[in-house]
């Protein structure tokens, strides 16, 4: 198996789990990371036996490496997934694709210009839950789809994260952090979106830090932090969802729900990779948790880098792709804008629905 050189731009709370990954993956080969703070990087390559440490400008020159996996904090994915494709690699970002959807564009139309791939997370969607999921809405044992729910339902993350500025900046917000989640988890299940309407609000203008660095200080919110609406798939079935950073005596709401003809299915939360996947059908009263399918059930964060770098190998479609990320970055804009505007949102984008994972590899080689 030819292996593939991967470089990662970002060293901060997520990488970690990016570099633990990265070395469980035979097609990978990760071999130098980068950041605006060098002690953080060796810190970190120290951490997961990582051989290089480079600036950014020294990262993309290096001309044996031929992925980016950019991490960095929302407002400059798109600036540094262009220098990497501009340099000749192809690049894997965290979620969002972009901050604009004018950013996001040209991110793909980069690409598509020199040849190289964009894939973005969030990947959890390779996850034996939603995979799971997947199987018995194709398997039709829940009937026709014809509406979904979905609920992320928080208190936002001053009170735990040493840096949480950016969640109320723009690009920030539940919808632009937890919104990615969701949203690909109904694509995965329901297929492309045709159309959104949204409501936003906010509690509050600004937010005191409670976690330790900056307690007490205080963050101005400059986007909604409660986003609703309603999604209609091509497909035709309706979906529900909210996302908030308002909801602070905690939610029973369940993640997703898919209603169909036969009856009803209780997807997991689509941050994780694992299960419980429960389904009860028309006339039952009790409600059948399932088998998971083998696969994917930890935190396996960098799968969707490994699908691409085989992808990129064989010439085949890779599933976290840059087209999905792009129909995700524009309804989550959607939802905002159908708000501001007061009317519906026709989406302009769509996409392939991901192909299901083989469940007949060995894990850590997702060749096909």
């Amino acid at each position: 198996m030819k292996t593939m050189k991967v470089g990662i731009i970002g060293c901060g709370k997520i990488s970690g789990i990016y570099m633990e990954n990265c070395h469980r993956f035979e097609v990978l080969e990760l071999v130098a990371v980068a950041d605006l703070d060098r002690k953080r990087a060796e810190e970190q390559a120290a951490a997961y036996n990582v051989p290089n440490v480079y600036s950014v400008d020294e990262i993309l020159a290096d001309p044996e490496i031929e992925l980016i996996i950019n991490l960095t904090i929302p407002s400059v994915h798109a600036d540094v997934c262009l220098r990497a494709l501009e340099s000749g690699k192809h690049v894997y970002v965290e979620k969002p694709l972009a901050v604009t959807r004018e950013e996001g564009q040209a991110v793909l139309e980069t690409a598509k210009r020199k040849g190289l791939l964009v894939g973005c997370a969030p990947e959890t969607f390779f996850g034996s839950g939603i995979q799971t999921s997947l199987q018995l809405v194709e398997e039709g044992v829940i009937g026709k789809p014809v509406a979904a729910t979905a609920f992320m339902m928080s208190r936002g993350h001053e009170h735990w994260h040493p840096d949480p500025e950016f969640y109320y900046a723009s690009g920030g917000g539940p919808m632009f952090d937890m919104g990615p989640y969701y949203l690909t988890a109904l694509v995965q299940l329901m297929g492309p979106i045709k159309s959104i309407a949204g409501m936003t609000g906010k509690a509050m203008e600004e937010r005191t830090i409670t976690s330790e660095k900056k307690r007490g200080q205080t963050v101005p919110v400059e986007i909604p932090t409660h986003v609703t609406g309603l999604l209609q798939f091509e497909q035709g079935a309706i979906g529900t969802l909210i996302t908030s950073f308002d909801v602070f005596g905690g939610s029973a709401l369940p993640p997703i729900e898919i209603y169909g003809t036969h009856g009803t299915l209780q997807v997991p939360d689509p941050n994780t990779f694992g299960g419980p996947v429960r389904y009860r059908l028309l006339g039952e009263h009790e409600w059948t948790e399932v088998p998971l399918l083998p696969g994917y059930q930890e935190n396996t964060r960098g799968i969707g880098v490994a699908d691409m770098a085989y992808a990129a190998h064989s010439g085949r479609a890779h599933r976290a792709s840059g087209e999905l990320a792009y129909h995700v970055l524009e309804a989550m804009w959607a939802f905002h804008d159908s708000s501001d505007e007061q009317t519906f949102y026709q989406m302009k984008s769509s996409c392939q629905r991901p192909v299901a994972l083989p469940v007949d590899l060995p894990l850590y080689t997702l060749d096909k």
